[in-house]
């Protein structure tokens, strides 16, 4: 293995400072394609002529794309280039954006977010690119934190200005800030970005991309279909969970014999990596649907709820729920290699059942408790766990595959978006004596993605010490031998 630049330990803090903010340059683009489309939809299906069910589409394919990706271009990066794959996904991710913005109809409009779907592991491949170069744990932990907390929206104001955009000047006026974002994205990554590739003369696997990307899609389709729940195609979904279950065999064995593969199975094996991944699915699953799905509509639900209007529930709930965790988001990471990332983690987790909690037995009935919660989980997952699962997955990956498990985690952060929508609106209405009126289903929902994420929090105690984490390499379980233990 080679790498193409020398470790940064001495790196200056001016250099250090442009790749942060060229880095941040480009999870701001990527966000704005999820956040800043939320409050679109409605006028994207007016101008489009056609419903809204068709245009929300558009969101899943930009989303399943975005997973599909992360399976394999972090690896990529680590053979070919970090600093080249990123800029050329944030360059594809622009042609994207203006194909959506010239969008005259709706399978035009679902090209270009396709397109933009391609730049899906931004987030991972900056932690790596900034895990190259900032070599000091405490640094190295704000800065992620501050990077990272990107996932969780632009402090709020991406959405209010997605909304006043596209009431203003329409649909298009928002794919064509987010193409200049994105455009001055790429000079910044293209100037201030610093190449590393410790990879180098390795072959790209892409025999094991392919089963694995299958398998993956598969899935995703099978959760997005399974959401429409009375009208979902449930033959489609059971043969689309058979092709998952048959293609990742396909390429488990194809894993096992190729020399240098995408993802070695004794790295799946380690508990590093299938507990890190089993944590992370289980925490999106059990909260990504409570914010994003049942919260907000019971804000806007006139029988069981608050009866308020689209624009001010996202004011009330998303907006402080994205500001905090943007404002906690660098504390956390400057805290995990103090206290540890795995003690941070289990924080941010247990806060969060503690917030759906009070949200399913009292916010249900009360408008500023419901808000308040809303906060509190902004805290503990946007601005904690959400740091933390994505920090472990850059610490916790091998150093001879570093790109391996920041883009499976990746994918955990996916399926289980995906996951959360297709269990919890469910039980919503099923928990419900009179459907989505009563307030009853909702607190069934949210008690259910509490119960989900008591259980992330279980299985984050399997996880092991990072190796190089200053608060746990001297931890009993830190000593050369028993790393190697807690690594099987």
């Amino acid at each position: 293995m080679s790498t193409s630049s020398a470790p940064a330990t001495t790196a200056p803090a001016v250099r250090i400072g442009a790749l942060t903010a060229a880095l941040l340059a480009a999870c701001i683009a990527f966000q704005l394609n999820a956040s800043m489309l939320s409050p679109v939809l409605v006028t994207m299906a007016n101008e489009l002529h056609t419903d809204q069910a068709t245009v929300g589409l558009s969101q899943t394919l930009f989303f399943t794309a975005a997973a599909l990706f992360s399976l394999f271009l972090p690896r990529l990066s680590d053979i070919v280039g970090r600093k080249r794959v990123l800029t050329g996904m944030i360059a594809v991710m622009l042609i994207g954006s203006v194909v959506a913005a010239l969008a005259v109809n709706v399978p035009m409009l679902f090209a270009g977010r396709i397109i933009q779907g391609v730049a899906g592991p931004v987030v991972p491949i900056c932690l790596l690119m900034l895990r190259h170069e900032v070599r000091d744990p405490k640094r190295y932990g704000a800065t992620m934190g501050l990077i990272t907390a990107v996932n969780g929206g632009i402090a709020g104001v991406d959405a209010l200005a997605g909304g006043w955009l596209a009431t203003n000047l329409g649909f298009r006026s928002v794919f064509w800030v987010i193409a200049i974002v994105a455009a001055i994205a790429v000079v910044f990554v293209a100037v201030w970005g610093i190449e590393s590739r410790p990879s180098d003369g390795v072959r790209m696997d892409w025999w094991g991309v392919l089963p694995l990307v299958v398998s993956i899609g598969a899935l995703l389709t099978a959760l997005n279909e399974a959401g429409k729940l009375a009208a979902a195609n449930w033959p489609l979904v059971a043969g689309e969970i058979v092709l998952a279950v048959v293609a990742f065999a396909v390429f488990w064995a194809l894993e096992s014999r190729i020399r240098q593969p995408l993802i070695p199975i004794p790295h799946l094996r380690r508990r590093s990596s299938w507990a890190l991944l089993v944590t992370t699915l289980l925490t999106m699953t059990g909260v990504y649907a409570v914010v994003n799905g049942l919260v907000t509509s019971l804000a806007q639900n006139a029988d069981a709820g608050f009866s308020m209007k689209p624009d001010v529930a996202s004011l009330a709930f998303l907006t402080p729920y994205a500001l905090v965790g943007w404002l906690v988001g660098p504390f956390a990471g400057r805290l995990a290699p103090t206290l540890g990332y795995r003690r941070i983690l289990r924080i941010g987790i247990a806060g969060s059942v503690i917030a759906t909690l009070i949200m399913a037995l009292v916010g249900v009935h009360s408008l500023p408790v419901l808000i308040a919660a809303t906060v509190l989980i902004g805290i503990t997952y946007a601005g904690i766990a959400n740091i933390m699962l994505n920090g472990l997955g850059i610490v916790l990956s091998p150093p001879d595959n570093p790109g391996f498990l920041p883009g499976l985690n990746a994918g955990a952060f996916n399926l289980g978006a995906g996951l959360s929508f297709a269990v919890l609106p469910v039980l919503q209405v099923v928990g419900s004596p009179s459907g989505s009126s009563s307030a009853v289903g909702y607190s069934t929902g949210m008690l259910l993605g509490a119960a989900i994420t008591a259980g992330a929090f279980a299985v984050s105690f399997l996880i092991p010490a990072p190796v190089d984490s200053a608060a746990e390499v001297t931890a009993p379980d830190a000593t050369p031998a028993g790393r190697r233990a807690e690594a099987r």
